[in-house]
């Protein structure tokens, strides 16, 4: 006798179950009872009135493979109709993904590493972090690991921009509209609390593993967050007093945006660049599980064959990655900073 046979004959309903007799065996309990075994179950052993638990008392009940089964089924049935609409929509971003993946492995080193560190002098304006930039890059070339790192850094570069490109003006609309904020704010918190392989799995069944776009959209997904909330947190933060002044000046809406709050907000919108950055990066290490290149691949090379050197290096590389992207960007918010003072 199942648990809960008693709950359904109380409440009539064994007839709806379709099983006069009750649920079929589907515990050793049961096999235990009708060969004459003890089955008595104390209050405190009671299972909680789950799918599975409940399904044992009554057929009619589905389990819980029925319920995941039957979401595997629906998004497969409109698998096909998503495709034709998001598939144009997200072929850009294989296009950029390419392209930059052969951008930054056709350029020689002698002409990518001095014009990386042009591009950190320019932002920083700090020779120690040229030198920095400069000593990384020779050291992951050295060690064999630059077509790998440049690849990292060529997705990182095409997904970050993305991500502020889209990013900011969701930011922004969510300052100026509570609903806005409201209906966003669930929606950035999935985002931001769903684990990392999850955003794989309905991108799998979608794309060819072949196709960029299929760690690309997990990547902007993943890290599109913090630039989206830090860009809402910043135009709020501006000082109504400023508001106001810009208000008794005749500014229209657009030009308070432009020319008052973005340029007071640009610190925390940089700290969400920061930070999404980072994310981008932590989030490609993952997304070499589904075809990305780049250090990644290093890192599940050395998981898959049990190569301790190649993982521990390709693991070093992806830090020091990390360390000069941080300091970069925090190099670029300290001259944002000094010049509003």
């Amino acid at each position: 006798m199942a648990t809960y046979d008693n709950f359904f004959d109380q409440l009539g309903l064994r007839g709806w179950c379709g099983d006069d007799q009750g649920g079929g065996l589907s515990s050793m309990a049961d096999l235990m009872g009708q060969a004459g075994g003890d089955t008595d179950t104390t209050l405190w052993d009671t299972p909680f009135p789950s799918l599975d638990a409940l399904h044992d008392s009554c057929d009619a009940i589905p389990q819980s493979r029925d319920l995941t089964q039957g979401l595997e089924q629906g998004f497969l049935a409109i698998k096909d109709s998503l495709k034709v609409v998001v598939d144009p929509l997200t072929q850009p971003l294989s296009w950029a993904l390419e392209n930059a993946l052969w951008i930054m492995q056709a350029v020689p080193w002698f002409v990518m590493i001095p014009l990386l560190m042009a591009i950190t002098f320019a932002v920083g304006r700090s020779l120690k972090l040229v030198g920095l930039v400069a000593l990384v890059f020779g050291f992951l070339a050295f060690i064999d690991f630059y077509e790998h790192t440049m690849q990292t850094l060529a997705i990182i570069f095409v997904c970050a921009f993305i991500c502020v490109l889209l990013g900011v003006p969701i930011g922004i609309a969510m300052s100026r509209s509570d609903r806005v904020q409201r209906t966003m704010i669930p929606i950035l918190d999935m985002l931001q609390t769903l684990p990392p392989f999850v955003y794989l799995i309905p991108l799998i069944f979608l794309f060819s593993v072949t196709e960029p776009k299929l760690y690309g959209i997990a990547i902007i997904l993943y890290a599109i967050v913090p630039v989206v909330r830090l860009t809402d947190l910043g135009i709020r933060l501006v000082d109504k007093d400023v508001i106001e002044a810009a208000d008794a000046f005749g500014m229209t809406n657009r030009q308070k945006l432009y020319k008052v709050q973005i340029p007071l907000a640009l610190p925390n919108i940089m700290a969400g660049v920061n930070q999404t950055i980072m994310m981008s990066l932590a989030m490609v290490v993952i997304a070499s599980l589904v075809s990305a290149p780049g250090l990644g691949v290093l890192v599940l090379r050395g998981i898959r064959s049990l190569e301790l050197g190649v993982g521990l290096l390709s693991g070093l590389g992806i830090v020091l990655l990390a360390i000069i992207l941080d300091r970069v960007t925090k190099a670029a918010l300290a001259r944002i900073n000094a010049a509003q003072k």
